[in-house]
């Protein structure tokens, strides 16, 4: 059995940018939508082993606000992917026993995949471990449509421009009762943050891998919460 890179805890939320499935299919030669699939395959192993590892929330970005940029060929292979992990997740979701969360607009997605979103929310509320999934999510969309609603609710005398608090903000916002990711990890050798939780992230580590996602394993997680825990986090003390 291989030994463990890192024996001290995982963190209690970890979120991953999963990038770079093109480019592992145009290296092979391969349409993109076969990245997407390997990519798919990697999601699978790494929530295994973040549950193995007793990580408690994982949020990956499946599909940004950007993304529907890309042809159609590709958004449809995406979504093809997407709904078919759905059902297999609402068919095996008693075994897995993993809780599932949308971040993002699903009102643009189809009434065939809202509907698998909202059964794989509603039939996996009672379980521990949750895997938030950021679909037509982007961090600046999401900052804008928090703000809406609290303008809103002070238009309508619900609430008081005093009683804005950071607190109260996070409670508009699609993470709602969701801890801040203590670690970011973003492979296939970009460093940016692509418009990905940019209020939750205000104090998370970030640990850039040169590795395409569907080529990230077990040791690569393993590695990114080893260096985790290299770091001093201060949190703007001294």
């Amino acid at each position: 059995m291989r030994e463990p890179i890192c024996d001290l805890p995982a963190p209690c939320h970890i979120a991953i940018i999963m990038d770079g499935n093109g480019r592992w299919a145009k290296k092979r030669n391969l349409p993109r939508t076969a990245g997407h699939a390997a990519g798919g395959e990697a999601f699978r192993r790494i929530a295994h082993h973040c549950r193995k590892l007793g990580v408690k929330y994982l949020t990956v970005y499946a599909f940004s606000t950007e993304n529907w940029k890309r042809s159609e060929d590709e958004v449809a292979g995406i979504m093809r992917l997407l709904g078919n992990y759905l059902k297999e997740a609402l068919s095996d979701m008693e075994k897995n026993r993993v809780r599932f969360r949308f971040f993002g607009d699903l009102s643009r997605l189809s009434p065939q995949l809202q509907k698998l979103c909202r059964e794989a929310e509603e039939k996996s509320l009672d379980y521990d471990v949750q895997v938030n999934f950021c679909l037509n999510y982007g961090g600046r969309d999401e900052i804008v449509k928090a703000t809406r609603k609290i303008a809103a609710d002070v238009q309508a005398g619900r609430l008081q421009a005093e009683q804005i608090t950071e607190q109260l903000f996070s409670d508009y916002l699609y993470s709602k009762d969701v801890p801040d990711p203590e670690l970011i990890i973003r492979p296939s050798g970009e460093m940016r943050t692509s418009n990905f939780l940019l209020w939750q992230s205000a104090y998370s580590e970030y640990v850039f891998m040169d590795v395409l996602w569907p080529d990230f394993s077990e040791e690569h997680l393993e590695q990114a919460i080893a260096e985790y825990h290299k770091r001093n986090r201060r949190f703007g003390g001294a």
